[in-house]
């Protein structure tokens, strides 16, 4: 990609009103430059995305000018195009830091991670697949013991702020596989949120197996997990084939409002599986309609996720990122 094209995705990912407020700044000549790029850029990859983000970052943290407030400036910026999560990961790498006492091991083989934890106490596997990255984490949880995977994974939901104490056992219990000389803060770790990307990006078969054992012994626990388990902005990894039949189960009113709520990236996806007619229509129909209120938006978005989940059920379309070589 050329600077221009970066320049394009950066822009993209800021979302309608900071884009805007981005394009208002440049001269004419330059919008149109930015403009075309966007035009030939068509679906943008979650990885191209996170690419520019990291080379933008890099390029801030080293301009001697901007001496105060870019670490504030760069998370408003990555938190608003990539979510919490996603953005704390680059945002790590970016300034060379590690806040996690645990975060080396995202970095590691998940054959070696599994070998290791298999033997450990389910607590302390828990924490360590609380400090990986949801994809890493989806690797390692197949390769653990079966009978270990569900007690594992409700330990995750209910995890939260692990204080140093603690902390610095399971640090001694892994630290001699894995690193050495790490200091020991509280972290903050787990969640229903973690676990349900965990439990998302496994063979489907493994994931519901898991959600089953989890209802029986905690039918309030897996519902939010459930409720968590695919977030609206996850069916951008859904491949084309995919979310052509998504489209098939979705109706015009319901696609309206949701893509309303949506970010750039998702609504590029969608459109590029329409036809061009039907993608002029409801991009017409979008702007027609003018605001809508976030609570019809998020009604919409659980439809849609609704059917996604019955297709995948029905294996019809894959949810979450494919199983592979994992990057932030």
């Amino acid at each position: 990609m050329n600077g221009v094209e970066r320049s394009a995705i950066l822009i993209l990912a800021l979302g309608e009103r900071k884009a805007a407020d981005v394009l208002r700044q440049m001269e004419p000549k330059e919008v149109q430059r930015i403009g075309a790029a966007m035009t030939r850029l068509g679906a943008i990859s979650r990885d191209q995305i996170n690419a520019v983000l990291a080379e933008f970052g890099m390029a801030v943290q080293s301009d001697s000018m901007l001496t105060v407030g870019v670490e504030d400036y760069l998370r408003n910026v990555m938190v608003s195009a990539l979510g919490e999560q996603k953005a704390r990961g680059i945002l790590d790498r970016v300034l060379e830091r590690d806040d996690d006492t645990l975060g080396n091991l995202k970095w590691m083989d998940p054959k070696a991670i599994a070998a290791v934890l298999k033997d450990e106490h389910p607590q302390v596997t828990a924490l360590a697949l609380a400090s990986m990255e949801a994809d890493q984490a989806a690797l390692v949880l197949p390769l653990l013991p079966a009978d270990q995977r569900t007690d594992i994974v409700t330990r995750i939901a209910t995890l939260d702020e692990l204080q140093p104490g603690a902390l610095s056992e399971v640090r001694a219990i892994l630290e001699q596989h894995f690193y050495r000389n790490v200091s020991v803060k509280s972290a903050q770790v787990g969640g229903v949120k973690v676990a349900a990307g965990i439990v998302g990006r496994l063979d489907p078969a493994l994931g519901n197996g898991v959600l089953e054992e989890l209802r029986e012994a905690d039918e309030e626990l897996e519902q939010q997990i459930q409720d968590n388990l695919i977030l609206f902005e996850s069916l951008a990894d859904v491949d084309d084939k995919g979310l052509q039949a998504l489209l098939r189960e979705t109706t015009s009113e319901v696609l309206l409002v949701a893509l309303k709520g949506a970010d750039q990236v998702i609504r590029d996806r969608f459109f590029k599986n329409m036809s061009k007619r039907a993608g002029e229509m409801l991009r017409d129909d979008m702007q027609l309609r003018g605001p809508v209120r976030l609570a019809e938006v998020e009604a919409a978005q659980k439809e849609m996720l609704g059917a996604a989940r019955r297709l995948a059920e029905a294996g019809t379309i894959r949810l979450g990122k494919a199983s592979g070589d994992f990057v932030e």
